[in-house]
């Protein structure tokens, strides 16, 4: 990543592929990007600290090496590679004015991104199928989630969005780019490279729905279904404390999966049919769906888990 200047492209007969991609902050408001780098600065601190501190929490405390608690510290390891993908060229942009990125990093970059982000729908569905089982068959909780059996969720998990996305890049690479070069955003998007071919890009198209549909879209539904069944089984208790005590379990859960795929949706909608949509909105989506998750995760599961504050208090007791 260097900073911008003249972008060479590689030349192969009549195949055309950029050296670099220049890359934008938030369009319009470009002489105020170090006073707008403040707050993307404290988001970021907040998604870095709340996430490691979830994580060495829960190493730390005995008991909360539980199912539900092994599968939060897969979400904050997932928040923390969502972060710490953006954070270098969104910063870079802010700080530096560093817009140029080489077109296999930007690839890289890439990857990483979308990559991470299927495995966070993975995380939340498998997240809603621990709060189905605790609640809707309690007595056999601890025998259908047992640590082997989330370690293997974990690894399909990885699997899956590994080998979902992993043709991707090698469809982009084979393509022919016309000569603008500036992508959307301080990070690199499928959909923003794809749009930047001159080539057909019908497959890339039709590759990317499979793959939306297939995890993204899947793991939404299957997701809404559990919450369906938690409902009908919450409705068969006996008191309306009952109800009410068991719902709140879900509410962290809840808030989660809001702030991961409403963003989501609107951008790949955005994407796909928002052609008269101002930038800046786009801009907007776009960083709210990679950053406000991180950030917001593990303050969303520490104020409602009563578990994670109690031993967050211990822990800040100890050290004091």
């Amino acid at each position: 990543m260097e900073h911008d200047s003249q972008t060479t492209w590689e030349f192969n007969g009549s195949f055309y592929q950029p050296s670099a991609f220049l890359m934008m902050g938030i369009p319009g408001l470009e002489a105020l990007h170090h006073w707008i780098s403040i707050p993307f600065c404290a988001l970021y601190f907040m998604a870095l600290l709340g996430n490691c501190m979830i994580l060495v929490i829960i190493k730390k405390t005995r008991s909360l090496h539980k199912p539900m608690y092994y599968l939060l510290s897969m979400l904050a390891v997932t928040d923390l590679g969502l972060a710490l993908c953006t954070l270098p060229t969104t910063l870079g942009i802010f700080w530096f004015n560093i817009r140029r990125i080489a077109f296999d990093a930007c690839l890289t970059q890439m990857s990483f991104i979308h990559m991470l982000s299927l495995i966070e729908s993975s995380v939340l569905l498998a997240m809603a199928f621990d709060r189905f089982i605790a609640i809707s068959y309690p007595l056999r909780y601890q025998s259908i989630l047992t640590k082997t059996t989330v370690i293997k969720i974990g690894l399909a998990i990885i699997l899956r969005s590994v080998l979902s996305f992993l043709p991707v890049p090698f469809l982009l690479k084979r393509l022919t780019y016309c000569k603008k070069n500036e992508l959307s955003h301080s990070f690199c998007f499928h959909a923003d490279i794809m749009k930047l071919a001159c080539a057909d890009i019908k497959v890339n198209l039709f590759y990317g729905m499979i793959i939306l549909l297939s995890t993204v879209g899947m793991d939404f539904f299957f997701i809404a279904l559990s919450y369906i069944l938690i409902i009908k089984t919450v409705i068969g208790l006996v008191t309306k404390d009952e109800c009410l005590k068991t719902l709140n379990t879900c509410v962290s859960h809840i808030c989660a999966v809001l702030i991961f795929f409403t963003p989501m949706i609107g951008l790949s909608i955005i994407y796909r049919f928002g052609k008269n949509i101002p930038p800046l909105v786009n801009t907007l989506v776009a960083y709210t769906y990679l950053i406000i998750p991180p950030a917001l995760n593990p303050i969303i599961y520490s104020i409602k888990s009563s578990h994670m504050r109690g031993a967050f208090l211990r822990a800040l007791r100890r050290k004091s």
